[in-house]
């Protein structure tokens, strides 16, 4: 008996690494620690109300971001795991295999698990606020496309300390991640940790289409809709067509695996080349829906501290939508290499260099917007302002690599890890940052510290330089992607010194971040006014933290900026509301069953993983039973009473008394 259960425990813990050893060691710790917590505070009920089964978009965007940050956190770890192992030739800082599984974890991580709740993030506390909705269309959907997400990031995360990592690349092709090449557990996390936190995505682009297309208020027409909503639109199309992509696929892969298919395995007349395509058919366009939203970040931010109306406003429009149709004709350059012949490769070559002309345009239409401007450089506005000059550099790479010629030269080495790098943080990463710091005082009702938040600034984006410039040297010295380790004689050693100074430096800065929230909280400049940034949308209108209701009255909407153009008649921040137009305000009630089914989602995953249909049976026997129950759900909804609404908005305009 003793016998079978220490076997059982060495497959299922990941043993024999120092350094995962410490990892369970510290999630033991410090899950200790919050139960401790939460009991000795008697926190478990108010977090069960107040968190668990909230259905209130703005706190369910909360959420995203502080799993955004542990996620950037853990990822960030991964990224210097592997800049230590590279930092000198020869190096035996890491373990083969557990350098494969670090490099698999963070391209997932810092993609799908980062880059992606940030965003939704920022969908939740913004849009509602800024097309005048109290909600998004479909609240419960919302709790469960966070907890779907939630479960699955766990899910794939625990496969770091029990069953062991994925190690077949962030895109796991096969034939490595068949049965054949990977028959452990670590492929089942991947494919079952992103599946379940995609269907949760797939959910939240329908979501945002229609809240945007059905809940604008009165008078704002799509051409007066604020260029942050018009973004996220583009980015939920572009999921809506590309997501069920990512489903189909996995799901195929997990058919090979655990029911013997062979719809990617070459000897059983399979065919892996389907696999990468159906994969960058949602990959490339993967990359567009995270990186559009920052662009909408950017026109806001630029447009506020410009003190100015957005240059050039319809084709910033129409560039949006077009790079949301053009991103799914472009997934074949990355493989020119793989024998697709010349004409596929000239389609193809043309249709990236394509949609580099949106991109441009909306480079100078904020460039215009700058232009005569009377700019302040706050946090916000160095964040856009530096995103200028890097995404410029990641572009221009960009366009080399899509000549197809040149990706013979260029293609899997060190090149092209330093242009996706460019693009997606100094896109992605530094645009998310200046909207979390832009809109951070909507969301908790004061402004983080600007002398930590420059601090923090400056170590990024030298440290960002000083780490991905020397790569793109090492490329063309011949220095391919995955490479675990060197020798002397290639003299790739000091590049990649320079390299690994650069990725600590990022890291410094994350911790000045994480300084600047902890600061801010104890020191904070509380925002009175509700318009601390002197904005020009309607968020701005409301208190800081906005109510649960987010209006005590629905605006309505005249022109685009129209926050701007009424404090330009002379209107002032958090005017009295006439008690008379007052109503009660229809709102949804919390429900637990998104958390619930979530969990059940999480189980069933996890008996997949394992091939333990006794979990997994019950598991989904689980959630059809909560689907049922929701079917069967009336008493969904309740009124906020006028007293109510008129304590809370006098108790806001107190404050700013």
């Amino acid at each position: 008996m003793l016998d079978t259960i220490k076997q059982f425990a060495s497959e299922f813990f990941v043993t024999g690494d120092p350094l995962i050893l410490g990892a369970q060691v510290s999630i033991g710790l410090a899950s200790v620690a919050i139960v401790f917590v939460l009991t000795f505070f008697k926190k478990w009920g108010w977090l069960w109300r107040e968190w668990l089964t909230t259905v209130d978009h703005k706190r369910i965007g909360i959420m995203y971001i502080i799993c955004s940050i542990l996620m950037l956190f853990r990822g960030g770890i991964d990224a210097l795991l592997m800049r230590l192992q590279l930092a000198m030739p020869g190096v035996e800082f890491l373990q083969a295999d557990h350098y494969n599984a670090i490099f698999t974890t963070h391209g997932v991580i810092m993609i799908l698990f980062m880059a992606m709740p940030l965003m939704f993030g920022l969908f939740n506390v913004v849009v509602p606020l800024q097309i005048g909705a109290r909600d998004v269309a479909f609240p419960f959907l919302n709790s469960l496309s966070f907890w779907m997400f939630f479960f699955g990031a766990m899910l794939f995360n625990i496969s770091f300390v029990i069953g062991g990592s994925p190690d077949t690349g962030w895109l796991a092709y096969p034939p490595l991640s068949e049965l054949s090449h990977s028959p452990g557990v670590g492929q089942n996390f991947y494919i079952w940790g992103i599946q379940i936190s995609g269907i949760g995505s797939l959910a939240t682009g329908i979501n945002f289409i229609v809240t945007i297309l059905k809940m604008r208020a009165p008078g704002m027409k799509l051409m007066k809709m604020p260029m942050f909503s018009w973004s996220v639109l583009s980015s939920c199309i572009m999921i809506i067509f590309a997501f069920p992509i990512l489903t189909v696929t996995l799901f195929l892969l997990f058919l090979d695996r655990f029911a013997g298919a062979h719809f990617f395995t070459l000897d059983g007349g399979g065919n892996p080349m389907m696999y990468i395509n159906l994969i960058w058919m949602w990959g490339h366009p993967e990359v567009y829906i995270v990186v559009v939203p920052a662009f909408g970040i950017f026109s806001e931010v630029v447009a506020t501290f410009s003190r100015k109306k957005l240059f050039g406003y319809p084709s910033m429009v129409f560039a949006m939508i077009g790079i949301s149709v053009l991103s799914f004709f472009t997934w074949v350059h990355h493989f020119f290499t793989m024998g697709s012949g010349a004409d596929v490769n000239a389609f193809f070559a043309v249709t990236t260099m394509l949609i580099a002309i949106p991109t441009g345009v909306k480079v100078f239409n904020w460039l215009f917007t700058m232009f005569r401007g009377r700019i302040r450089f706050t946090t916000p506005m160095m964040w856009a302002v530096a995103f200028i000059p890097c995404f410029v550099i990641g572009g221009m790479t960009g366009v080399l690599l899509s000549v197809a010629p040149a990706d013979f030269q260029f293609h899997n080495s060190y090149f092209l890890i330093a242009h996706f790098h460019q693009v997606l943080i100094g896109g992605v990463v530094f645009g998310f940052f200046a909207g979390l710091y832009y809109w951070w005082p909507k969301m908790f009702g004061f402004k983080l510290n600007e002398r930590l938040g420059k601090w923090a600034f400056w170590f990024w984006n030298i440290g960002f330089y000083v780490c991905f410039m020397p790569q793109y040297f090492l490329g063309l010295d011949g220095m391919v992607r995955r490479t675990y380790t060197y020798d002397f004689d290639m003299g790739w050693g000091p590049l990649n010194l320079v390299s690994t100074i650069g990725g600590f430096l990022m890291g410094i800065a994350f911790i000045f971040q994480v300084w600047q929230i902890a600061y801010s909280i104890k020191h904070h400049e509380k925002d009175t006014t509700g318009d601390i940034w002197d904005g020009r949308t309607l968020e701005w209108t409301i208190p800081s933290p906005a109510p649960m209701y987010n209006f005590a009255i629905t605006p309505t909407v005249q022109e685009t900026d129209d926050w701007w153009e009424r404090k330009q008649r002379g209107e002032k921040p958090l005017a009295p509301i006439p008690e008379a137009k007052l109503e009660p305000i229809h709102m949804p009630k919390n429900s637990a069953i998104p958390f619930i089914k979530s969990a059940l989602w999480f189980f069933a995953g996890f008996g997949f993983v394992w091939n333990w249909m006794w979990l997994t049976i019950p598991a989904l026997v689980g959630i059809a039973i909560c689907m049922l129950v929701r079917s069967f759900s009336y008493d969904t909804d309740y009124y906020i009473p006028v007293d109510e609404v008129k304590r809370t908005e006098q108790l806001a305009r107190g404050a700013k008394a």
